[in-house]
């Protein structure tokens, strides 16, 4: 199969945490033209807020919202907050800049006039209104579980492990193994999901099944790409825990893999290999001068080949600013890939084409980092 794709990397991060509120008395209903609840906020909830900010609600590789946004009584102690957080365009979680939008596949960029409806709701009082103008209520139960659907095999990290009291920071080598009887015989991958088996996981790589880190969702190629799983393969399981250090707060952790494979005798149909090797356009040697603010790093990779990119992962660490790719083509052409403005380690989105991008023999990626 020809190796045709190359996976580049990149980090993103975004804040999280809203500051609380105190709770202001409201008014029953709210009075004509002016921004209520059950109106005009409920349906900005249920479309961008509550996939996470439910009980029980989705956890983006770790991240879990600290608080639900179902009911006007919950909402309403938060609503300067969140007027804060997406004016500042901290929320949702999206940092990708706004030229990009239509670009990659599950956006949460949040148009401009639902934020100007959630900062209006907040400065003039937080209305309730008509219990009679909400939508229908979501069925997020029906929305549970795998978001890769149910996987054909699990993987588990080779042993429990208990993240000790005292750690705080600690990464770690676990090595595993796809035995003969988990996989008989070799298998197209199609998809694979990561589940954190605590919260002190902060990241796992688990080559070649995949990974997560915070913010980050499942990896599922698009129908042409695959690539092979073959039986007494070994898994590297690369594992960072980060949690508060002290007394009380060791904590087990299995974390565990699912994948789901493309059917038997799809191979005719399998045109790409996806893989990362050189897409991983990083630079990991270089000094920042003391009290530098604003240090740029670079790297770049020249293709040698036709090449269709499916996605971007940025990263950096915490000291990471903002980070720019930029296509250099043979023609002599120039294009913004991506550009991050505002990076947050904590946050790490994978930026998904909703079409491949095709570049061709001979195009240089930089990659840029501040």
């Amino acid at each position: 199969m020809r190796a045709c794709l190359k996976r580049g990397w990149i980090v993103i991060a975004l804040c999280f945490i809203f500051n609380s509120a105190v709770p202001a008395s409201a008014d029953d209903n709210a009075p004509a033209g002016r921004v209520s609840f059950y109106k005009d906020i409920l349906p900005i909830m249920q479309e961008s807020c509550q996939v996470c900010h439910r009980p029980g609600g989705k956890s983006l590789s770790g991240m879990v919202a600290p608080m639900a946004f179902m009911t006007y009584q919950e909402v309403r102690p938060w609503s300067k907050a969140i007027a804060k957080q997406v004016n500042a365009g901290l929320m949702p979680p999206w940092h990708a800049a706004r030229e990009h939008e239509g670009t990659f596949q599950d956006e949460r960029y949040l148009a401009d006039a639902k934020v100007q409806t959630l900062v209006r709701w907040a400065e003039t009082g937080a209305a309730i209104g008509n219990p009679a103008d909400a939508p229908e209520p979501v069925d997020w139960d029906a929305q549970s579980g795998w978001a890769i659907g149910e996987p054909d095999l699990i993987v588990k990290i080779p042993v429990p492990f208990f993240v000790n009291d005292d750690v705080e920071d600690l990464q770690l080598t676990f090595r595993g193994m796809i035995t003969e009887e988990m996989l008989p015989e070799a298998r197209y991958l199609k998809a694979s999901q990561i589940i954190s088996g605590s919260e002190a996981v902060h990241h796992i790589i688990a080559r070649p099944l995949g990974g997560m880190a915070p913010g980050s969702g499942p990896t599922i190629t698009p129908p042409g790409f695959a690539n092979i799983l073959r039986p007494n393969t070994p898994i590297n399981w690369q594992m960072h825990y980060h949690k508060e250090a002290g007394p009380g707060t060791g904590v087990w952790d299995e974390s565990y893999i699912g994948v789901v494979f493309h059917p038997k005798g799809a191979e005719k149909d399998m045109k790409y290999a996806v893989g990362g090797g050189p897409g991983n356009i990083g630079n990991t040697r270089f000094e920042i001068p003391p009290q530098h603010g604003d240090w740029a790093v670079g790297s770049a990779h020249t293709y040698a080949q036709d090449t269709l990119i499916l996605s971007y992962l940025p990263h950096m660490h915490f000291r990471g600013k903002d980070i720019v790719y930029t296509a250099f083509y043979p023609d002599g052409t120039t294009e913004i890939l991506l550009d991050v403005p505002r990076y947050d380690y904590n946050w790490q989105n994978r930026y998904v084409y909703q079409e491949e991008k095709w570049v061709p023999e001979g195009t240089r990626i930089e990659v840029m980092a501040h």
